[in-house]
């Protein structure tokens, strides 16, 4: 094994030097020689000179290193009771053949498609046929309402859009194409056809001309073979939200990206060639990019598309009952799903019923992972369970247990070291560095590592704005937190939702780290809401276990107490209020500005990630009746 410490300081002394040595493992139509660029407006390029295919990476060249019998996709889908296995050689030539029939309609080098579906394996054989011919993908998480999609469809201008007749829930059928529709009457940009992939659940009608049979088409379409791209062609546009109201188009290359995703599967998450990895998340996300669909096949394992929930597929065993079956070595997930499934299942009761021998760690980020949760999960499974810390624009974790590496630490609380490419600092409002422990902006200097988002579609004013003009020579993450001094990180929340009380800037990450120690809480969100006379003070939400069994005045007392102690009382720490559920995005994002809104009684509307609207009406009614939210 390399060791952690010799792999970082190399990494950060000469980036350039040792991106290339990362880059020997790439199997390159023509290695780059121009290593690291650096631009004149701040940002950079990798491997500029270099060219490369990302489809023949996971699948054709994985074929010509023997793996072609071996299993590429495992599909598991609870909600409709049915799986396929898919090997490489048979996942190449579904790719093969679905990447001819997008260039018979037209599709090529550059043009733009949209990818509106669900967790099915035809979503990760069109983002693969996109790869293969140079089409530029976009991913839009399927069931996104119209005019969300709308947007996105006048921004990638997309020659083709690709989705499936319905995507499906435990208790319900969602149709796409009626989505699609209306998505298409509100853009003003029209795809010259929609290609819909039928599901018995809820077969969608077809306009004629426009519309046209997946399988039909495909059927008759010649295998296309993989176009040698440039390392800086574009692979896919992700949109994240934006305070604009405009959605951000996230840029990843091909280049950087399969480098940095060659290098990041064997050394921060530990997998092999012929280990069976689980990314559970959904292809509309930056996950299913990385750690569901680019980054396990390009290093030769077998990865897992999983079409149902943590809970009710059909209990709160779905995930033991995976693990199990398909011999699962690691995986990755949200802790909203822990927290899901420990609500459920408090005790661990049905994890009896499953072998997870297979499993060797698991790895949780997308929202911060309390340190409750965590030993709760590792107490039930036995197993090692690692923060890290990521964004849509990094694309690849920043920080990580690097588990494939000697001498790599763990820290509870802390998301961990940053990974070997990423030089973490903390910088105050003016931009100054802060020592250890000293809590400030987030900040990594320039320049990233390969991977990382270096503009955004059509708007690269816009990318320098956003993330490399507010603290000149780094980029600014939007994340507050700290870094001991043994350089472990501690992220504690978007830097807005830092609560000023009385001059005190107190983080909510804190207190609902203390929140979620009390036994009876399973998940939990603090927020500020206006006070006259403090400017703000903080309001705990609260969701309890099924089997938690106290008033909510106790609970109340209890966890005031807690943070009293713990923080002190400058923290103005006095109102929990009990709710059902607290809003999330699909990702499993708590809607903590939103609340905020709900809480101070100003309007807001829903935002479009968001995975059931009902919610907030409750939320809202709720606040009312213990004197909160008095204008909503």
């Amino acid at each position: 094994m390399m060791n952690y410490r010799q792999c970082y300081d190399r990494s950060i002394a000469d980036p350039a030097s040792f991106w290339a040595e990362q880059a020997a493992a790439v199997a390159w139509y023509r290695p780059p020689r121009n290593i690291l660029e650096n631009l004149a407006d701040g940002s950079h390029r990798w491997f500029a000179d270099g060219t490369l295919n990302s489809s023949y990476l996971a699948l054709d060249r994985q074929i010509a290193l023997g793996r072609g019998e071996q299993a590429a996709l495992i599909y598991d889908s609870p909600v409709t009771g049915s799986q396929q296995t898919y090997s490489y050689r048979e996942l190449r030539d579904e790719v093969a053949r679905l990447a001819g029939a997008l260039r018979a309609l037209g599709v090529g080098k550059g043009d733009g498609v949209i990818i509106y579906m669900p967790m099915v394996p035809q979503a990760a054989m069109a983002m693969l046929a996109c790869a293969r011919i140079g089409a530029v993908h976009s991913v839009v998480f399927g069931g996104f309402a119209p005019y969300e999609l709308a947007l996105r469809i006048d921004d990638a201008k997309p020659k083709l859009l690709l989705t499936a007749s319905c995507g499906l829930e435990f208790d319900r059928v969602i149709e796409y194409k009626p989505l699609v529709d209306k998505a298409l009457e509100l853009a003003m940009h029209q795809p010259a056809h929609v290609l819909v992939w039928q599901r018995p659940q809820a077969m969608a009608e077809l306009y004629p001309g426009r519309d046209l049979d997946w399988r039909e088409t495909v059927a008759h379409a010649e295998p296309a073979e993989p176009v040698e791209l440039a390392s800086g062609d574009p692979l896919y546009i992700m949109y994240t939200s934006g305070t604009t109201g405009k959605p951000k188009g996230i840029v990843r290359d091909n280049g950087g990206h399969a480098v940095a995703l060659h290098y990041a599967l064997p050394t921060i998450f530990g997998m092999q060639a012929g280990d069976v990895w689980w990314g559970i998340s959904d292809v509309g996300w930056v996950v299913g990019h990385s750690l569901i669909v680019y980054g396990p096949l390009m290093n030769g394992c077998t990865t897992l598309f999983y079409e149902g929930k943590p809970v009710r597929t059909p209990d709160a065993g779905a995930y033991w009952r995976v693990i199990e079956e398909h011999r699962v070595n690691a995986l990755f997930c949200a802790p909203t799903a822990i927290r899901a499934i420990r609500k459920e299942d408090p005790h661990g009761e049905l994890l009896a019923n499953y072998d997870l021998s297979s499993l060797r760690q698991l790895f949780l980020a997308g929202e911060k992972l309390d340190s409750s949760t965590q030993h709760w999960l590792e107490e039930l499974t036995g197993k090692p369970v690692h923060d890290h810390w990521w964004q849509t624009e990094t694309g690849w974790p920043v920080t990580a247990p690097c588990t494939g590496l000697d001498g790599h630490e763990l820290r509870a609380g802390s998301s961990n070291r940053a990974v070997p490419g990423y030089h973490v600092q903390v910088v105050d409002e003016e931009g100054r560095l802060l020592g250890p422990n000293e809590t400030g902006s987030i900040v990594i200097s320039l320049p990233l590592p390969p991977g990382c988002a270096q503009t955004l579609w059509n708007d690269h004013p816009r990318y320098l704005q956003a993330y490399l003009r507010a603290f000149p020579g780094y980029y600014h993450t939007g994340d507050g937190g700290y870094v001991d001094e043994d350089g472990f990180v501690y992220i504690m929340g978007r830097t807005d939702d830092v609560i000023n009380v009385s001059g005190h800037r107190l983080s909510t990450g804190e207190m609902e780290e203390l929140l979620a120690l009390h036994e009876a809480v399973a998940e939990c969100a603090v927020i500020a809401v206006q006070d006259a006379l403090k400017g703000h003070v903080p309001l705990g939400l609260v969701v309890l276990k099924d089997d938690a069994r106290i008033a909510e005045e106790a609970l109340q007392r209890e966890l005031v107490a807690l943070v009293r102690e713990r923080i002190g009382a400058l923290a103005c720490f006095q109102r929990v209020v009990v709710v059902k559920r607290l809003p999330k995005t699909r990702s499993g994002k708590i809607l903590r500005a939103v609340l905020r809104k709900i809480a101070d009684g100003e309007t807001y509307a829903p935002p479009s990630t968001i995975d059931d609207p009902a919610i907030l009406a409750e939320i809202a009614a709720r606040l009312s009746g213990a004197g909160l939210a008095r204008a909503c």
